[in-house]
C-alpha cells in the first residue's frame, strides 16, 4: 500500500481526481445536492455511521440524506485526506453546524471512503469525536 498525501512531488491525475471526489463530497452535502452526492457513490453503497444501522444501497444512502440524517445545515472542513494509493481515503476533520432540534454541534470526524473500479464510492465510514463513554 502506497499512501499519498498533498504534496506536488507525490500526487498524479488519478490521486488528484480522488481527493477532488472526496471534497465534493463533503461540498454536496453542505449544500443540499443529494441528487450530485448520489451521482458520486455506486448503487451498492454501504454507509457505516454511529447510532444507525449500516446503510446499504443507494436507496437507502439517498433514505438516509433526505430524511433520516438529524442534521439540519452545516459546514465540514476537511483538515486532511490522505489517499492509500488503491482507491482509499481517509479525511479528519471539523463539522459545524445545527442539529433538527435546533442544536449546535462543533466537532471532529474521521471519515474513510474505498472507491469502486469506476471511481465512485462503494464503502463510506464516519467516525465522530465525541463523549460515548
Amino acid at each position: 500500500m502506497t499512501i499519498t498525501h498533498d504534496t506536488p512531488a507525490t500526487r498524479s491525475t488519478d490521486t488528484d481526481d480522488l481527493r477532488e471526489r472526496v471534497r465534493q463530497v463533503y461540498a454536496r452535502v453542505d449544500s443540499g445536492d443529494i441528487a450530485g452526492l448520489l451521482e458520486l457513490f455506486s448503487e451498492d453503497v454501504v454507509y457505516h455511521r454511529p447510532g444507525y444501522p449500516a446503510i446499504d444501497g443507494r436507496d437507502a444512502f439517498e433514505r438516509f440524506y433526505r430524511s433520516a440524517r438529524i442534521i439540519q445545515e452545516g459546514v465540514h472542513t476537511p483538515d486532511s485526506v490522505v489517499l492509500d494509493g488503491e482507491g482509499g481515503a481517509a479525511v479528519q476533520g471539523r463539522f459545524e453546524g445545527v442539529l433538527k432540534d435546533g442544536r449546535t454541534v462543533d466537532l471532529r470526524y474521521a471519515d474513510f471512503f474505498r472507491a469502486a473500479p469506476d471511481g465512485r464510492f462503494r464503502r463510506r465510514d464516519t467516525y465522530f469525536f465525541a463523549p460515548m463513554v
